[in-house]
């Protein structure tokens, strides 16, 4: 096969790579002054708090609101096609106190989300993860698609345990091959749980954890930096269901009892409880409450099937930076005015 030559030489593959770099910065750079513009002119805030909020300094929120309006992007309305999405990022973080919302655009209202989902958050941890950090990771298609938006670099002592048991598991997408690459990624140390995702009995987690050795996977995410976190829906056909960890009768069993969906395999409420249900006694996972305990909690989650689920995720887990696509943002953001218009 011939090989494409460039102009440059050798120099033509780094420059291409330089072009893409410039583009992804300027990209950030506009939804960045986009954001501060909404913050100053929409929500009213001083420069000092939309400098606290995003981040950076007072100086740089003045530079970015006098570029905004020097590219005519402030008019009696902000004129960008950002614009939409920065309302759907401010109105996620005001209502369930999330220090930072990602939506992702998709191209037309059916269309699949979990492509534009898994590129956003490509990108946020490309930027997030930095070297000491240990992290817990969840899994599903949606985290597995993110691989390939992540940009590696080599990050010193910095360490991933998968929360979730599933090394037998002979499957692409199961939790030991996800935080296994996304370790790779980083040039970092990966922790599995060497054990099924479900057991046979409580007698059988209980034995592993306590005579088997796993208690020291479970004590690393006593002090985690970060947790990365998916869910899915319950009547939906997703990982949890697909992958027939959980059989239809107990499916249906938890549907009456008012489930929603599962986090990394725990099964909960639109209000954020965890349902009652034996399947939580056999699940070979990390609890939610020390989930809750790092101070980065990162849920990439969205999709039609999976509105219900994302607005209890909301109180479960309480996430700290939340990645969504636009379709699902919108109807989550309704579901819950719907539901404080009824109480």
């Amino acid at each position: 096969m011939a090989k494409r030559r460039s102009n440059g030489g050798t120099g033509g593959a780094a420059g291409e790579a330089g072009i893409a770099e410039q583009q992804v910065s300027e990209s950030r750079t506009d939804r960045l002054r986009i954001r501060a513009a909404w913050m100053y002119f929409i929500e009213q805030m001083t420069q000092n708090e939309i400098a606290e909020v995003l981040g950076v300094g007072r100086v740089t929120i003045v530079r970015m609101l006098a570029e905004a309006r020097a590219r005519n992007e402030i008019k009696i309305a902000i004129e960008s096609e950002l614009s939409e999405l920065v309302r759907l990022e401010r109105a996620l973080e005001k209502t369930f106190g999330i220090q930072q919302a990602f939506v992702a655009p998709l191209s037309k209202p059916e269309a699949d989300p979990i492509p534009a989902i898994s590129a956003k958050t490509g990108a946020y941890l490309s930027e997030a993860m930095k070297s000491s950090m240990r992290v817990g990771v969840g899994w599903g298609r949606t985290l597995f698609s993110t691989l390939s938006f992540i940009t590696p670099k080599s990050l010193s002592d910095f360490k991933v345990i998968s929360l979730l048991g599933g090394v037998g598991v002979a499957r692409q997408i199961n939790p030991a091959e996800f935080a296994w690459r996304f370790a790779q990624t980083f040039q970092g140390e990966g922790y599995l749980i060497p054990a099924p995702a479900v057991v046979d009995s409580v007698e059988t987690k209980i034995a592993l954890i306590d005579r088997c050795g796993l208690q020291d996977i479970f004590r690393m995410t006593d002090d985690l930096d970060a947790v990365l976190l998916s869910i899915g829906g319950i009547r939906s056909a997703t990982t949890f269901y697909r992958g027939g960890y959980l059989k239809e009768a107990q499916r249906e069993e938890l549907i009456a009892r008012g489930s929603v969906g599962d986090l990394l395999f725990h099964p909960f409420d639109i209000d954020g409880q965890i349902v009652d249900h034996p399947i939580n006694g056999v699940v070979m996972s990390v609890d939610v409450e020390r989930l809750r305990r790092a101070p980065l909690r990162i849920l990439t989650s969205g999709g039609p099937e999976k509105i219900e689920a994302l607005l209890g995720a909301m109180s479960l887990i309480a996430p700290t930076v939340l990645i969504t696509d636009e379709e699902s943002a919108r109807r989550v953001l309704e579901l819950h005015a719907a539901r404080e218009g009824r109480q």
